[in-house]
């Protein structure tokens, strides 16, 4: 298969006309070309790698903090389908032994192709800004529980996000970026000092940069600041119109570069689906135009929980309403978070996954290319849309 467009990202960040060449579901050429050859198929739009998601719990219904492999899967193919063909699964806090259990069964989903790898988001974070997190659950790093988790994730764990304020922590992101884990700041109460501490001891990663940390202060900087402005992290982003106003985008991609402004989505398991009660990992979140929010333990309604975003809708937001060039939009969902991770993603290059989208003059998902494989669109082009 033989497919041509008029613009083409290819691998050194231009964009032009050009042809990529598919076999048996590998990229077996990828040229710059003004003519389509005989036999190629065309396409409208932009012609790009499929979107890398390193933050994502769940979506159409599936839950990646899960015992059950299909949930997973359902949550897998879900993102697929709006493009995301290349995924760390996330996992909320729990019980140590109940993490360690779908550790396995994301395992199992790793060996099979299905995601890339493995992000723990918990349990080593900060009480006062645990977010969807249960608070009972959360604690300080201790060797143990550092050691068990990295033999639970083996070669699969890719990241886990701590808060670098709590004891035994920077020890912590020692041992785990000695087993090859990137580690990521977030759910932090700490301040500038401890955010850097943290990225000295090997922390690389801004865990959704802003939220569930403290706010920058003219005299008391926080986090943010350092994480910004330091050229070893990769900054995460979610570009959904609830989490970060868009200013606030535009002013952190400005800062950091495209080369460090990952997007991610931070979805949980109602993206696609109508609003109404959920649940993430221990918690119950509401879903309210398309706003995921935790339910208290009176009943009302608390503080955001994940997002009912897409990686589709994540580059349409930050295209057409942040103003950023699609091109650099598109950089920011494939090789700036494929990059940083080490994965065999997010590039047009030869012997890589024939994974591809298409997508039109204002950012939107038109085609998804998995493996080879054109997917049948979603059922419906609002779904996963920021509100």
């Amino acid at each position: 298969m033989i497919i041509h467009a008029d613009r083409v990202l290819f691998a050194d960040h231009t964009v032009g006309p050009g042809e990529v060449t598919v076999d048996e579901g590998l990229i077996t050429q990828v040229r710059s070309v003004s003519n389509r050859s005989d036999g190629a198929d065309h396409v409208e739009g932009l012609l790009a790698p499929g979107f890398v998601d390193t933050h994502v719990h769940g979506g159409g219904g599936g839950d990646f903090g899960t015992t059950d492999a299909d949930d997973a899967v359902r949550a897998q193919e879900f993102h697929r389908a709006h493009g995301t063909t290349t995924m760390l699964a996330s996992v909320v806090t729990d019980a140590v032994e109940a993490m360690v259990a779908q550790i396995g069964v994301l395992r199992g989903l790793r060996a099979e192709g299905r995601i890339a790898g493995i992000h723990l988001e918990g349990p080593f974070l900060s009480a006062a800004r645990c977010g969807a997190h249960p608070p009972a659950l959360l604690r300080a790093p201790d060797p143990a529980t550092v050691e068990k988790l990295i033999m639970a994730g083996g070669d699969d764990l890719a990241m886990i996000t701590i808060a670098p304020e709590l004891p035994g922590a920077l020890d912590a992101i020692a041992r785990f970026s000695e087993a090859g884990v990137a580690v990521a700041v977030g759910h932090t109460s700490g301040n500038a000092d401890d955010t850097l501490r943290a990225l000295d001891a090997g922390a690389s990663v801004a865990t959704h940069l802003f939220n569930a940390m403290d706010p920058i202060h003219h005299r008391k900087p926080g986090p943010v600041p350092v994480l910004l402005n330091d050229l070893r992290v990769q900054v995460e982003l979610i570009a959904d119109g609830t989490h970060l106003a868009p200013e606030v985008l535009a002013m952190a991609i400005s800062a950091a570069g495209v080369d460090r402004a990952a997007l991610i989505t931070d979805a949980m398991v109602a993206t696609g689906l109508a609003d109404g009660r959920y649940g993430l990992g221990t918690l119950d979140v509401e879903v309210t135009d398309g706003v995921a929010r935790l339910i208290t333990a009176d009943g009302s309604v608390g503080s955001i929980a994940g997002s009912t975003l897409t990686m589709a809708r994540a580059v349409e937001y930050v295209t057409s309403t942040v103003g950023v060039p699609l091109a650099d939009a598109v950089r920011m969902a494939t090789s700036t978070p494929a990059t940083r991770h080490g994965l065999p993603a997010g590039e047009l290059l030869v012997d890589r996954l024939a994974d591809l989208v298409v997508l039109d003059d204002h950012g939107r998902l038109t085609k998804v290319m998995a493996a080879g494989r054109w997917l049948d669109a979603p059922a419906s082009p609002t779904e996963g849309a920021p509100r």
